[in-house]
């Protein structure tokens, strides 16, 4: 196998740069790692997220458990009809009726979507919420005390949630569309006065929340600046920037973004 002049640079990024060759191919190994991360991704989108383990989680972390589902009754049809991923079915919406009469219009309500990959749910949702509630609680926003885990869920269906109980800010956690070197890639997206008709322009997203990409202490840090901003400049989207660096007084707020995942909507 020829040597490659960039074998150095490998150890800064997961993007395959510098795999060499063997004649006029790849080497074999390369082949086929790229072959795993290929059905690792593939994996991410169509296995169905255990929610099991991260309701028990969230139940020690002081939070209640709702179960919603979205219009999409399975996996097919969420790929094929993203437009029912992002309306509750109607056993949801009644759930969400009855949760309301028990609350008092809370500022922050989360909300936990599949999206397209099952494993940035199942790892990364537990350590950022973890770091998420002493921040969000230190500031003195509300938040709705249950958390609600939704299948086959887009990101605009956090709006209807939010919506439906009364909350100033709604947070969607989901699993973003893998890449080849991220199949556990997590996003969040909030959105100030969510209801449905929201556009992605009126969001704000967070990308990348995994081991080797945007670290699960400067994601709390950055979402926790935003909720508190949107709440005091009642907005989320574009005319609202990430100030969070500035927050801190420190550049170390911000981690670099590594061969991340893309959004998902």
């Amino acid at each position: 196998m020829s040597a490659d002049s960039w074998q150095a640079l490998r150890r800064f990024t997961d993007a395959r740069i510098a795999l060499g060759r063997t004649g006029h191919a790849l080497p074999t190994v390369e082949v086929l790692r790229f072959q795993l991360a290929h059905a690792q991704a593939r994996d991410a989108v169509s296995q169905p997220v255990d929610f099991a383990p991260v309701a028990t989680g969230l139940r020690a972390l002081g939070y209640e458990v709702e179960f919603l589902h979205s219009q999409a009754f399975d996996r097919a049809t969420y790929l094929q009809r993203p437009d029912l991923g992002r309306l509750l079915d109607e056993p949801s919406q009644n759930r969400l009726i009855e949760r309301r009469l028990k609350l008092q219009n809370p500022e922050v309500v989360f909300v936990v979507g599949d999206g397209l990959s099952a494993f940035a749910v199942e790892r990364q949702v537990l350590p950022l919420m973890t770091q998420v509630g002493p921040r969000l609680a230190a500031t003195g926003i509300a938040v709705c005390p249950a958390v609600f885990l939704a299948g086959q869920a887009r990101v605009a269906l956090a709006d209807e949630v939010g919506e439906a109980l009364g909350a100033r800010l709604a947070v969607m956690l989901i699993g973003e569309r893998p890449g080849l070197s991220s199949p556990d890639s997590l996003g969040v997206y909030l959105t100030f006065a969510p209801r449905r008709g929201r556009q992605n322009a009126e969001r704000n997203c967070i990308s990348n929340i995994r081991l080797g990409g945007l670290a699960y202490e400067l994601a709390a840090i950055k979402l926790t600046w935003l909720a508190r901003e949107a709440l005091r400049l009642h907005l989320t989207g574009v005319d609202l920037k990430d100030g969070s660096a500035l927050w801190l007084g420190s550049s170390a707020a911000v981690a670099p973004a590594l061969s991340g995942s893309i959004p998902v909507f």
